[in-house]
């Protein structure tokens, strides 16, 4: 369970990243019954201002006895370099002797893997620091195709908007989705991408970006259970269906088909969390018609069977079958963005 979150702070940090960490949190959703967290910022030395990259300075108010009774420990990007504050490095060593969960947003993994932290171990960066971190860190397992990597203990992302990922996947993982619905819904971000980095890397910005297929994406969330023709979707957008198809892959990555089946995966787990309804019921809810069919998908891309993951995340409050939730409850049109993860945690 998640309720202390310590965030490690270093010279040269990165503010956005550092941001993201605060959004997710360290705003009180609580009068929206978002959870509750203890967050803190924290430095090697309390009240000594540490520089960031950007021209200004922090001035973290915790020092390094902030990690000791943490929950999660995440070490947000700063700037590369040859080595880092040892007692820093002692630190994120310690909690990560004591079980505490890690996890970095881009180039934080640097401090990871400075620690030892990350050899024999799944983990991930930004794509522009592959080759360097793959050379310093030859023991580390880097996956550079993917935009977090959840190995248990520790949880590595890749660049800013992965990060994003990452803590929200967190959240869901440790508190369920409502929770990570509820936040991502009030940043104005995705639940759930399905994606990797392979296609930001050189990729050229799409030049339709002006024109927005989300009242296309809501109407397919509004009722799960109906199948789309891409020819109909093209119709619905005012676009040829070549052009539909491309405007999909430029704003979503993936497939409509692919995105479809995402989404009802995305609700079957919230189903499967929420109410008791048995497999087939939702199956039938979600659009995927039988169980067996339900199965095969939700072990593909969940990587575990529903009954195991009903196991691991069912709430206490479960809605008896006869009140089935609206699909398009808590759902994002913009969850399940982009083809792929591919990473499961352990």
């Amino acid at each position: 369970m998640l309720h202390t979150i310590a965030a490690i702070v270093v010279e040269d940090f990165t503010p956005f990243e550092l941001g993201v960490v605060c959004e997710v949190f360290g705003v009180d959703r609580t009068a929206e019954g978002g959870p509750s967290f203890d967050f803190r910022v924290c430095g090697e030395c309390p009240g000594e201002p540490l520089r960031c990259d950007q021209g200004f300075a922090l001035v973290p108010a915790v020092g390094l006895a902030g990690l000791v009774d943490a929950d999660l420990v995440v070490v947000p990007a700063a700037a590369v370099r040859g080595d880092y504050p040892p007692a820093v490095i002692d630190a994120l060593r310690d909690a990560s002797g004591r079980g505490t969960t890690l996890l970095s947003v881009c180039s934080g993994a640097y401090l990871l893997g400075a620690a030892g932290l990350l050899d024999g171990r799944r983990c991930t960066t930004h794509w522009r620091y592959v080759e360097d971190f793959r050379r310093r860190f030859p023991r580390a397992d880097l996956d550079p195709d993917v935009l977090f990597v959840d190995d248990g203990s520790i949880v590595t992302s890749a660049g800013t908007a992965a990060g994003i990922d990452a803590c929200l996947h967190l959240v869901r993982r440790e508190i369920g989705s409502a929770a990570a619905n509820l936040i991502a819904r009030r940043m104005v971000v995705a639940p759930h991408r399905e994606g990797g980095q392979r296609q930001f890397v050189e990729r050229p910005v799409p030049d339709t970006a002006d024109i927005s297929l989300r009242p296309v994406l809501d109407g397919i969330l509004d009722d799960l259970t109906v199948e789309h023709t891409t020819a109909e979707l093209a119709r619905r957008a005012h676009m040829s269906t070549r052009t539909l198809l491309r405007r999909f892959t430029a704003e979503t990555g993936t497939t409509p088909h692919r995105w479809l089946t995402l989404q009802r995966i995305r609700h079957a787990q919230q189903l499967l969390e929420d109410t008791t309804l048995d497999v087939e019921q939702i199956a039938r809810a979600t659009g995927m018609g039988t169980g067996p069919l339900l199965r095969h998908h939700f072990r593909r891309i969940v990587g575990v069977t529903p009954k195991e993951y009903r196991a691991t995340f069912a709430t206490r409050t479960a809605v008896p079958a006869h009140r089935t939730p609206s699909n398009s409850a808590g759902i994002s049109a913009y969850s399940g963005l982009s083809p792929g993860v591919g990473v499961l945690h352990r």
